[in-house]
């Protein structure tokens, strides 16, 4: 079963989320809102840092800092 959280959605409701599947693949999950034509696109994390800084690369970051706040030693 996948587990998703939802990082972020737009004012113009495009959503995204953070994916991660049975096989441990981890990855984001674009869903374009309706009047984009609702495409759905998975990207590699890397990938989807590196498209600059927009406020749904930040929801990830910040996650990624609650982490290791929460566990610094680990």
């Amino acid at each position: 079963m996948k587990k998703a959280r939802k990082l972020y959605e737009s004012s113009s409701g495009d959503r995204w989320y953070l994916i991660a599947d049975p096989s441990g693949t981890v990855f984001i999950r674009h869903e374009a809102n309706v009047a984009s034509g609702g495409q759905v696109e998975h990207e590699d994390i890397a990938a989807f840092l590196s498209r600059g800084v927009g406020p749904e690369q930040q929801e990830l970051l910040n996650l990624i800092r609650i982490l290791v706040e929460e566990h610094p030693d680990a």
